[in-house]
């Protein structure tokens, strides 16, 4: 049996506790256990932000933000079919504990929705296949399948943190930590162009590159990163997320079909070359110019005007002249048409770090009240310019 509560009032916001479970409002679906009895409270999470419990409703009363997506999952628990084939079941969704709050973005076959698990704010993303199309079926079947995978073995804190998955034809179902602060590229799409300090740019780089490092370090080539695959958390703390089209490197063996988005992808993949993990340190170049500037890459241009662009004619996105000579060295390496001439994460965040320890010391002697010390900031000086070098980091 399923129920819901309609909650009709704004959540009452705190600084403690219920700051995880906050801004679910409207409708939140509860899935309870077949044959058990009697009303359903709110768990102690939602309790703690709304002050109280909720009014038990008939599925088939009001609350349009409901969807009918959710419905599919709607069944005896002992039914529950395995998540994948040699999944372990400590991944199983328990789904007499999840509630299911309003959607915050979708994709072409995908829609994410903010949610409670065990009382624990949640983003729960559903997949739904379309029956009628064996070839799509197939492929999103397999997407479901190799990220549930990979996102169960991934333990670092600039990975989202994978908790459950669930699988109920003709949906599919992903629960992860819900990021409070959204994608990067929303965050960045608020700022002005080229507004974003030295120091935020250095931290945001910081964490996705050691998240990649991690990643790669297991193996895995994320294939489609870019700053909509980045969340940010309460902390502000970048993790690297969606691996629907990840891969371990030892099985990417096929070059064809399409893997990614253009305007992040790596030439040799646009030409469905052979390719190795440097794409993911060719679309990480992209990333830190977004970074730089604020700005969508290739805006001027349609995908396929951009993938063409990078692809024949080796084009890039502007560098403006005033950009850390340090960081745009970086990125112009990171975005080497040529992917040996690409540094690998761990260069990059020794790169990083050299650099954020330079910028720190810096703005330490500035700072200093008796005046900052000729000497100190003329070896400074030279130790930036070392960072910023245009010697190769490539490994």
């Amino acid at each position: 049996m399923a129920s819901f509560f309609c909650l009709n009032s704004e959540p009452r916001r705190t600084s403690t506790r219920s700051s995880n479970a906050q801004s679910f409002v409207g409708c939140l679906w509860f899935f309870q256990r077949s044959g058990k009895k009697g009303n359903v409270g709110l768990p102690e999470a939602l309790r703690l932000n709304y002050g109280g419990g909720g009014e038990e409703y008939n599925l088939d009363r009001r609350c349009s933000s409901v969807e009918s997506w959710t419905m599919f999952l709607e069944y005896d628990m002992g039914d529950q079919p395995a998540v994948s084939e040699g999944a372990g079941e400590e991944w199983r969704a328990d789904m007499s504990q999840l509630f299911i709050g309003n959607k915050f973005a979708s994709g072409s076959h995908s829609r994410i929705y903010r949610g409670i698990y065990k009382q624990r704010a949640v983003a729960v993303k559903l997949g739904r296949v379309p029956e009628q199309d064996e070839n799509t079926r197939v492929l999103l079947e397999k997407q479901f399948s190799s990220e549930v995978a990979l996102l169960s073995r991934l333990f670092h804190p600039n990975i989202v943190e994978f908790i459950a998955a669930c699988k109920k034809p003709p949906v599919y179902c992903i629960i992860t930590e819900y990021m409070s602060q959204g994608t990067l590229r929303m965050f960045l799409h608020k700022k002005e162009p080229y507004s974003l300090p030295i120091e935020m740019i250095l931290r945001f780089a910081l964490d996705i590159s050691r998240g990649m490092l991690y990643l790669h370090s297991q193996g895995v080539i994320h294939r489609d990163l870019k700053s909509d695959n980045l969340l940010l958390n309460d902390e502000m703390c970048v993790k690297v997320a969606d691996f629907g089209t990840s891969c371990l490197e030892t099985q990417c063996r096929s070059t064809k079909g399409f893997m990614g988005t253009y305007r992040w992808m790596a030439p040799e993949m646009i030409k469905e070359k052979p390719y190795t993990r440097k794409v993911d340190v060719y679309s990480f170049g992209i990333v830190l110019w977004e970074l730089a500037t604020a700005l969508v890459p290739f805006q001027e241009m349609t995908p396929v005007q951009a993938a063409y662009a990078v692809s024949h004619k080796n084009a890039r996105p502007y560098l403006p002249a005033d950009c850390s000579p340090a960081l745009a060295n970086l990125i112009r390496q990171c975005w080497s048409r040529n992917p040996a001439k690409r540094p690998d994460f761990s260069s990059i965040v020794s790169v990083l770090e050299r650099f954020d320890e330079c910028q720190r010391q810096t703005k330490s002697l500035l700072s200093n009240t008796k005046g900052p010390n000729s000497y100190e900031l003329f070896r400074n000086f030279k130790s930036c310019v070392t960072s910023s070098s245009s010697e190769p980091i490539h490994s």
